[in-house]
């Protein structure tokens, strides 16, 4: 099993930047396809993001396209999300997610078939 562990939220104001950690062990990293989710009160955990294990393809959800950035380091066992110009809307708990048994052409944004998950981190983005 893999365990993950999410930091660097906060709060900040609408336009700023935020960069999330998701830290890996038990496991190298390398070994899975990794993915960013989120969940605002009142709704359901929504795709973000996510990448393949070696060549780094990257996959996003319209929503967060040009102003986010997913991307991985499997030496430090570790996936980073860059946040740039973000809205209040982006205000949620946001998760990082391993090893996904569905992908599609646009990518594995289906919540249910991940199998491991971190404890999540708080963004709040004020306007």
């Amino acid at each position: 099993q893999v365990q993950l562990v999410e930091s660097g939220g906060g709060s900040v104001q609408a336009g700023g930047s935020l960069r999330l950690s998701c830290a890996a062990s038990g496991r190298p990293l390398s070994n899975y396809r990794m993915g960013w989710f989120r969940q605002a009160p009142g709704k359901e955990r929504e795709f973000v993001a996510d990448i393949t294990q070696n060549n780094g393809r990257t996959y996003y959800a319209d929503s967060v396209k040009g102003r986010f950035t997913i991307s991985r380091d499997n030496a430090k066992n570790t996936v980073y999300l860059e946040m740039n110009s973000l809205l209040p809307e982006d205000t949620a708990v946001y998760y990082c997610a391993a090893d996904p048994r569905y992908c599609t052409n646009y990518g594995c944004y289906v919540t249910i078939m991940y199998d491991y998950w971190g404890q999540g981190t708080q963004v709040t983005v004020s306007s």
